[in-house]
């Protein structure tokens, strides 16, 4: 009897000390590499935008575009990217990280789409109706995009007793909204290897 209540009191001191345990948490800079898990993360996601908009702004059609217009910058829609990957991965986040490389190039104009689209015609429904005259926002003056940008992220993973190969393929295309032909077609690979 003892023996049991001496080896219950040890086991709850292994786990209170265990539990007591220092965790250091520190802030890090947002660029910084880190990849614990082997598995798609923030790091991907932004360096495959970056990669996927750079080509996608350095390709003919963006020259053809603005010969044909005078100049004009093209409007650009992005639609949605499917995670077809064995991860769930947030696609709204590489979704953003893209709108966000095409703001900033300056080289297309950029429109909301999907559930933000109706969001703001709903609120310009409500101004209709409750805005002062001076203020109330048109029907009929969004901007219709030229180009919509859609695609996949697909992954595929090999592994080996305590070795694992994690690979991503992220495929987009750039499809004239008019006429349906698609503009461009890119894609971006990843390859990680995972020791155990």
């Amino acid at each position: 009897m003892k023996t049991t209540a001496y080896i219950l009191v040890l086991f709850t001191m292994i786990a209170f000390l265990q539990s007591c345990g220092t965790r250091k948490v520190e802030r890090i800079d947002t660029e910084e590499i880190i990849d614990l898990s082997g598995r798609w993360n923030d790091t991907d996601s932004r360096m495959v935008a970056e990669a996927m908009v750079n080509q996608v702004l350095e390709a003919h059609w963006l020259k053809n575009f603005e010969e044909k217009h005078n100049g004009e910058r093209p409007v650009v829609i992005v639609g949605l990217v499917y995670n077809k990957s064995h991860e769930h991965i947030e696609a709204e986040t590489f979704i953003k990280d893209i709108e966000r490389a095409f703001i900033n190039s300056g080289k297309v104009r950029l429109v909301q789409a999907g559930d933000k689209r109706e969001e703001l015609r709903k609120e310009r429904a409500a101004q209709q109706e409750f805005a002062s005259p001076e203020t109330v926002k048109a029907w009929g003056r969004e901007l219709g995009a030229d180009f919509m940008m859609n695609g996949d992220i697909n992954s595929t993973v090999d592994t080996y007793k305590k070795e694992r190969v994690n690979y991503y393929q992220v495929n987009l295309e750039l499809t004239d909204i008019e006429t349906s032909e698609i503009v461009w077609i890119g894609d971006k690979k990843i390859r990680k290897y995972i020791k155990n």
